[in-house]
């Protein structure tokens, strides 16, 4: 595994905010440089279990001279390893002098990035971002009053002056990937719209807190596809508290109950991000061809996207009683530990084929006779793979309360599983993707018109029990909306006659 020391800033940061999004401004009130330091260590022992980052600011320290020079030093020091640090000192020259500035910033006081000025272009980022381990926090639209005088100035485009800047940041100056604005939490829209123009970069976000940002809001606005991409800055909130333990916890945990608030809308956008689904043209197993690949797979390699399919796929089972958790293998089996884990539920499995040695155990894990069980698997197409997982649980005498996957093709399976008494759901379907998708301009008409074709060409394929049970539920739907609507024109029937 990759050294710490050898990790890049955001590389760094990526690791972090898998837990938490808090940057915790150091910005010390103190008389002294040795009380500044002193002060900070103090707010770094008590908040780095909840800091994604920390961001000293180098005026508080540069006003004490030769030793608030020191002082910094040795608060960048202390910050625990593998947690990055930013220094929050807006530089903004070029040349000799900025790479002067680099050299005091990354050598010598030890931070991991820096926020600059970019107002002379990419001549004043260039000496910061040329080592692609370090990174630069370019000021975009900022949280105080007076900026809307110079960043919301129309540009012939159409487009506001820091609309342009965060454009310049995501296609034309993060070659080394190692750029970030600073969008304050004040201007949500003004978030949204930077968003737009820089999909893939991070944000520093200030504003949150005595400057009246809203965090929900901002949140919302600007958080990437794959539920990361904002470091939310706490300075005073956290600093001047009475326990900085406790305000970093609690901040900490509004901006994640926040993030996963979000979820819902990011799990469309996350499955794309992660490579999970795929657009073009794939052969499947039945050897038809596709426009579309769902391949979950990939959800191993994406931690932050697998726990939040992990509190999707918790939010639709908090509504069974059941004891244990099935994972199906071979795809499902690290979903399921992931649910198990935000569930905080026992999880077994069965295995494809007995083992020869051993055990000889059909199923992993401990259970006994009698215990519920919900089953966790990754999508579904017709149901019928399900059915054999059941019958092995059965068989051991476990009781099967509900089937739930993240995606259903919808080619069946809940009328399939549901003519046979099981309970099924689907976190999500794909005709709900794929309106999601189009809604979001991240496919294209064409894509969505391409798989609906796909799918209803896959469906004239179906076995002709699963024919007839779909054609059953469809009638019984007819039926129902038959009936409501006469009972409808019934009510208004007596409706006009009591008016009259």
């Amino acid at each position: 595994e990759m050294c710490i020391r050898d990790r890049s800033f955001f590389e760094l940061l990526e690791k972090r905010a898998e837990h938490t999004l808090l940057c915790v401004g150091l910005d010390p009130r103190s008389a002294t440089a040795a009380e500044a330091k002193k002060e900070c260590i103090h707010i770094i022992n008590e908040t780095h279990e909840y800091a994604a980052a920390y961001k000293p600011n180098a005026a508080f320290f540069e006003v004490f001279g030769d030793e608030g020079w020191s002082a910094l030093r040795d608060v960048i020091k202390a910050v625990p390893a593998g947690i990055p640090v930013i220094l929050d000192a807006k530089r903004g020259d070029i040349a000799a002098t900025a790479q002067a500035y680099a050299t005091s910033a990354f050598d010598h006081l030890g931070a991991g990035a820096i926020t600059v000025s970019p107002y002379m272009g990419v001549d004043s980022l260039k000496p910061f971002i040329k080592n692609k381990n370090h990174a630069v926090f370019a000021l975009c639209k900022t949280s105080n009053p007076g900026s809307n005088e110079l960043q919301t100035l129309p540009l012939a485009s159409g487009n506001m002056l820091y609309e342009h800047l965060a454009s310049l940041a995501e296609n034309k100056w993060n070659e080394n990937g190692n750029v970030g604005l600073v969008v304050g939490a004040t201007d949500p829209i003004a978030i949204q719209r930077v968003r737009k123009a820089a999909p893939s970069l991070w944000f520093l976000v200030p504003g949150v807190g005595a400057q009246g940002g809203d965090l929900v809001a901002s949140l919302k606005a600007g958080l990437r596809k794959d539920g990361a991409g904002m470091l939310i800055n706490a300075s005073r909130g956290i600093g001047a508290a009475p326990c900085p333990r406790t305000a970093a916890k609690a901040l900490c945990e509004e901006i994640q109950a926040a993030r996963e608030a979000c979820g819902g809308q990011l799990l469309h956008a996350a499955l794309l991000s992660s490579k999970c689904v795929r657009f073009g043209t794939f052969k499947l197993k039945s050897g038809l061809i596709s426009p579309i690949y769902l391949d979950l797979r990939q959800l191993v390699t994406h931690p932050t996207v697998m726990r939040l399919v992990a509190k999707e796929y918790a939010t639709v089972l908090n509504k069974y009683k059941f004891d244990r958790l099935v994972g199906l293998p071979y795809a499902a089996l690290p979903i399921a530990t992931a649910v198990s884990l935000e569930m905080n539920r026992p999880l077994i499995y069965p295995r494809r084929e007995a083992k020869q040695y051993g055990t000889k155990a059909l199923i992993e894990g401990a259970y006994q006779k009698g215990d519920r069980v919900a089953i966790i698997d990754d999508l579904v197409t017709t149901g019928e793979t399900k059915v054999e997982a059941i019958e092995k649980l059965k068989a051991a005498g476990l009781e099967v309360v509900a089937i739930v996957v993240l995606i259903d093709r919808e080619m069946g399976a809940t009328e399939y599983l549901g003519s046979r008494g099981y309970t099924f759901e689907a976190v999500t379907d794909l005709t709900k993707l794929l309106q999601q998708w189009k809604k979001s301009k991240a496919i294209t008409t064409e894509q969505h018109s391409a798989v609906s074709v796909s799918y209803t060409h896959l469906r004239a394929h179906e076995t002709p029990e699963h024919l007839v049970c779909r054609l059953l539920l469809e009638k019984k739907k007819k039926k129902i909306k038959k009936k409501k609507i006469i009972i409808h024109k019934i009510k208004n029937k007596k409706r006009k006659k009591k008016g009259k």
